[in-house]
């Protein structure tokens, strides 16, 4: 992070740094730009360190930057995303979608072409907008389990859906290496994880793509992946 800050620097260009919520670390509270860093585990503690690299080069005066802050996302080439191929992918292959938590506990998600939406607002943007953070508007919000239903219903399938309690995460990283990782994140898993975004709304725009578009678009993007790339 210090090297492309120091480049941005140096080009004397603005700086749009597209970023995720770990270094909110666990909360019960809806996430907002002024929710205190919490270094908790590997992955958020690296946030915090690459927000305060941004934020310091910024009060110094040596660039202008702003950060904007997505959930998890989901759409159409959105493969690796939590509803993504264990998930629309799943069904869309007469699978049944797997996810890490119940698929019944609210989560926020945001769009893809919402996420480009926003970082083109904020490149768009007067200078007063950089020097903070942000975060991308998402539809009201949903669990899972919901925004699943509504991509199936849009394939003509019945969702089947199954959940890893998030407490055996950790052991079965033993042995599964990919759920090694994870088991720091359980956090966005084992409770309601809402995303307060009223400040860009109130600045920008707040009309986030209803999951009634979105997830049929994605699930259709599955289906079509999954018909072209068969097996």
């Amino acid at each position: 992070m210090t090297n492309f800050v120091d480049a941005c620097a140096d080009a004397g260009a603005r700086l749009v740094f597209f970023d995720n919520l770990y270094m909110y670390g666990p909360q019960t509270a809806p996430l907002s730009e002024t929710t205190p860093l919490e270094p908790y585990g590997v992955k958020p503690a690296a946030r915090v360190e690459a927000t305060r690299i941004w934020m310091a080069a910024s009060e110094a005066g040596r660039l202008k930057v702003a950060a904007l802050r997505a959930p998890d996302f989901y759409g159409p080439g959105a493969p690796l995303s939590h509803l993504g191929d264990t998930a629309f992918g799943a069904i869309a292959r007469g699978r049944r979608a797997s996810f890490i938590g119940s698929p019944d506990t609210p989560h926020d998600f945001a769009y893809v072409p919402d996420c480009a939406r926003a970082v083109v607002s904020l490149i768009d943007a007067p200078d007063d907008a950089y020097g903070q953070a942000w975060h991308v508007p998402c539809a009201p919000t949903r669990s899972p389990r919901e925004i699943l239903a509504l991509g199936a219903a849009a394939l003509g399938v019945a969702p089947r859906a199954i959940g890893l309690p998030p407490a055996l995460v950790a052991p079965l990283g033993l042995f599964v290496p990919p759920l090694r990782e994870l088991a720091e994140m359980r956090f966005q898993w084992d409770r309601p994880y809402r995303v307060d975004s009223s400040r860009f709304a109130a600045r920008f725009w707040g009309d986030a793509t209803p999951f009634e578009v979105g997830a049929p678009a994605t699930a259709l993007w599955f289906r079509d992946r999954a018909a072209a790339h068969p097996g």
